[in-house]
């Protein structure tokens, strides 16, 4: 039975981290890792992973690792929600859809593929407002989602085999 494979992956910064070599160390940092998790459930009758890597330049060097709990559900009607990305699988159709929800709520097509021809990677960045010790700052955040359907789970599947076209979006709130 085929795999499918959510591979998230955060890189997070704060506003006074915004210059050209700010952006080149971030853009340094890979957007696919050997994967981690195992399946923890079911979706489209097929085992489905969650794997989630994150790294925040906020902080200092030494521990740059921060996972963040990731926004999911699984809604009545069969679609997943993931952040900002909706995955359904249409009826009578062995393709999966994969959207993007804008700021403003706008649903946008990202992929409808059976993901027989390599994975997908879909990215945005966005900013959102962060309260720590009464003071008030943007947090920005670079998520990139990596989508596969596997027949044999290997760890460096995202290492090791090539994207398809990539797609990106930004949504500055």
């Amino acid at each position: 039975m085929s795999t499918l494979v959510f591979q998230v992956v955060i890189k997070q910064w704060d506003k006074s981290q915004r210059s050209d070599a700010d952006v080149a160390s971030r853009d340094s940092v890979a957007n696919a890792y050997p994967i981690q998790a195992k399946p923890e459930f079911l979706i489209f009758d097929h085992p489905c992973i969650i794997d989630q890597h994150s790294i925040n330049f906020a902080t200092d060097q030494s521990n740059r690792l921060n996972n963040r709990p990731l926004k999911k559900a699984l809604l009545a009607d069969g679609i997943i929600e993931l952040e900002r990305f909706i995955i359904s699988k249409p009826a009578n159709n062995q393709s999966l859809l994969l959207e993007y929800r804008n700021k403003d709520k706008e649903i946008i097509k990202v992929a409808n593929s059976s993901l027989d021809k390599g994975w997908i990677q879909a990215k945005y960045n966005w900013r959102y407002r962060v309260e720590k010790l009464d003071e008030i700052f943007w947090q920005y955040e670079e998520l990139t989602l990596n989508m596969a359907l596997v027949t044999k789970l290997e760890e460096e599947y995202f290492i090791r085999t090539h994207v398809g076209e990539p797609h990106y979006y930004e949504d500055n709130d």
